[in-house]
């Protein structure tokens, strides 16, 4: 679906501010009244948080 690997994500702020917004509009999502787009949203930020902290290689994207 996405090429979380691409040489795009490789700066750390970039990493870290598209899993925080995933997780902060979860929780906003949340706060609203939206139990499942917070869901949603949170699944997305904690599925990017383990691509970008945990498997990231950089090298094997496209870029």
């Amino acid at each position: 679906m996405f090429d979380l690997d691409n040489a795009f994500y490789r700066p750390l702020w970039i990493r870290l501010l598209l899993v925080a917004c995933a997780l902060g509009w979860g929780l906003f999502e949340f706060i609203t009244g939206a139990p499942f787009f917070g869901v949603i949203f949170c699944a997305i930020g904690l599925y990017a948080g383990w691509r970008f902290f945990v498997t990231f290689n950089p090298s094997g994207g496209n870029g």
